[in-house]
């Protein structure tokens, strides 16, 4: 993201354009999430190894863009770049196709504790790309992009031969095996994407999960994208700059394992409860305190990250075990392109809330994104509760054991 925004403002020469690139990539990144949902029905590899080909595309489009000169076609690559990122997001629900309700958020978690390794490897493959430039004779910001050409080229290539049997097809056969068992009509995968609308509103315990995906984004990405700025105003020091954004991308990735496990040990609506819990007082701390690096800043931004962490988890672990199976991916696509539109909405507005009502009311106004939610994740429990007393069961989800290969009734 440094790269992009920085070779933006190059081409373009504005710091407004330079942001409008870095948005498109949010934006793509949503639109090639629900295209990857919506190719479900042919299974999980398809739509990821598309993705990261896609990626790919972005990546040569942008070294174009820096040799010629151009930022029309700068946004347009970052637009295709962003689907990278969505078969980055996707890939966690692939690890829970074939979990077993006892490690779907163990087992989510781990794929996105391992962005931690790229988020730290990142910003240090930048001298490299430089190399890279010069001996290709490229523009220097160009070379990062080769590098991110070559890791989707691999990513793809390791999914289209490594995720075999695909995960997504082989829990629908299994699912379709219990319900032939059980003398069921099998049930085709959802095609439409209003069908999938439809199934999402339907469900209180969807429409928490989307809801509390995109909030947490929105919040996560308003603040932390003017911290920056806002500590730079006040004088902080480069160095406390890079530490205080350290600690929240630290704080985004590192605890996804503990907040995996406390979804599998609790349940998935208290550990949202958690993440909210922990964004509302990062926004806060982040409001209240000196921008200079004090305890109560860093603080609040270390929280900002694992609140976004928890809601993340969580959410994707109750959207995951709300819907049956042929509704999963589908409903999982929507989900993440709210996540990008939010995110990416927020970024775009968080400049101008900040030129107007300040960093402190900026931060704290976002607390208003966090009350949908705890309404609706209420309501959910509320009816959960309300259905376990009158007697009625689960909706018929079908959960499979990756260990034994046995599907379970839930």
């Amino acid at each position: 993201m440094t790269v992009t925004t920085l070779l933006a403002f190059e081409l373009s020469g504005s710091a407004a354009l330079a942001g409008l690139a870095a948005s498109a990539s949010a934006f793509g990144a949503g639109v090639a999430a629900a295209a990857i949902g919506a190719t479900s029905r042919f299974g999980r590899r398809p739509g990821l190894v598309g993705g990261y080909l896609v990626g790919l595309l972005g990546a040569v489009l942008a070294v174009m863009a820096a040799v010629v000169t151009s930022f029309p076609l700068m946004v347009a690559a970052t637009f295709l770049f962003g689907s990278s990122n969505a078969s980055n997001l996707q890939s966690r629900y692939a690890a829970t196709d074939l979990s077993s309700a006892a490690r779907r958020g163990s087992d989510l978690s781990i794929v996105v504790w391992a962005t931690t390794v790229g988020a730290v490897l990142g910003p240090n493959l930048t001298g490299p790309g430089v190399v890279a430039a010069g001996i290709l004779g490229v523009p220097d910001l160009a070379g990062p992009y080769l590098l991110s050409a070559s890791a989707f080229a691999a990513s793809a290539l390791l999914l289209l031969v490594g995720l075999r049997p695909d995960p997504l097809r082989m829990a629908r056969d299994l699912a379709a095996a219990e319900r032939a068992s059980d003398g069921a009509v099998p049930v085709a995968p959802r095609r439409s994407v209003v069908t999938t609308l439809r199934v999402v509103v339907a469900q209180p315990s969807t429409r928490a999960a989307i809801a509390t995906i995109a909030s947490a984004q929105a919040v996560m990405v308003g603040v932390m994208v003017m911290t920056p700025v806002h500590m730079g105003h006040h004088g902080a020091d480069v160095r406390i700059i890079g530490l205080t954004i350290s600690l929240h991308i630290f704080g985004m990735y590192a605890f996804s394992p503990i907040f995996g496990r406390l979804v599998d040990r609790i349940g998935t609506r208290a550990v949202l409860g958690v993440g909210l819990a922990q964004l509302l007082l990062a926004v806060l701390l982040a409001a209240l305190s000196t921008p200079q690096g004090g305890v109560g800043f860093l603080a609040g931004l270390l929280l900002l990250g694992t609140g976004w962490s928890a809601a993340l988890i969580a959410s994707s672990a109750l959207l995951t075990e709300s819907l049956p199976i042929e509704d999963r991916a589908p409903a999982q696509g929507l989900s993440d392109l709210a996540m990008n539109v939010a995110g990416g909405s927020a970024g775009a507005l968080s400049g101008l809330l900040m030129t107007l009502l300040g960093y402190p009311l900026m931060a704290a106004a976002t607390i208003a994104l966090l009350l949908g939610p705890a309404w609706l994740i209420i309501v959910a429990v509320s009816q959960q509760r309300d259905r376990r007393g009158s007697g009625h069961g689960a909706t018929g989800t079908v959960m499979v054991s990756r260990t034994t290969g046995d599907a379970e009734g839930a």
